[in-house]
């Protein structure tokens, strides 16, 4: 039996977000749940900048794995719980007269297509939400519906999410710049697989080293 994946398209992405300067700085939370550092002038923000990204990377991370199960013929229902294995926690860092965390993610958002829309800033979307903006959105729940393979096999349960980051530069239009990086996750991943077969994804793979290498070793014989 091949394994299955099931990918939800996630706008709904947790942001844990950081807006850092000098260490000698003193620090304020703003509304939006942004961690600001000022160090004087050169930290007051400014608005209607331009950002320029680079380093855009993205890449599946395993968040949860469960122990393999050991079904005869016909399969059955999987009862092994996902146990967490890493927590997404997106970021944003940034040093100078950044914009707001939420500022910088609509930015990030746009570039990686994750957000569709044609204002230049959040500000300007009348009224228009993306959850890839929220810096409180909680990392995603494992599913916990019961998953039954209908063949025989050594079946194993995994979780993931697809982390784009990006470094970034923003130049404020009296010619003050700042710079960082940002981090967020836009696709849920769920997956079933058999230990008796190769994935074909690498983050199946990832799953199976932490599953199927697992049983093995902790089994009696070691067989």
């Amino acid at each position: 039996m091949r394994g299955t994946v099931r990918r939800v398209c996630a706008a709904g992405l947790a942001i844990g977000a950081l807006v850092a300067g000098p260490t000698a700085c003193t620090g304020d939370t703003d509304g939006d749940g942004t961690d600001r550092r000022t160090g004087g002038a050169a930290a007051q923000i400014c608005e209607n900048g331009t950002f320029t990204w680079s380093h855009l990377t993205r890449r599946d991370r395993l968040t949860g794995i469960s122990d393999p199960e050991r079904l005869g013929a016909g399969g059955g229902a999987l009862r092994n719980p996902i146990r967490r294995v890493y927590t997404p926690t997106p970021s944003v860092r940034a040093d100078g007269p950044a914009p707001s965390a939420a500022e910088i993610l609509f930015s990030l958002g746009k570039k990686t297509g994750e957000i569709d829309s044609d204002a230049p800033t959040l500000a300007e979307t009348d009224g228009d939400t993306w959850a890839f903006t929220d810096v409180g959105q909680p990392a995603p729940e494992f599913d916990t519906g019961r998953v039954t393979p209908r063949a025989a096999g050594e079946f194993y349960q995994y979780a993931g999410v697809r982390e784009v980051s990006a470094d970034f530069r923003y130049t404020c239009p009296d010619g003050r710049t700042a710079s960082g990086h940002a981090r967020n996750w836009t696709v849920d991943i769920a997956g079933v697989a058999d230990c008796d077969e190769r994935p074909d994804s690498a983050l199946g793979r990832e799953a199976a080293r932490h599953s199927c290498e697992r049983g093995v070793s902790s089994s009696p014989s070691g067989a």
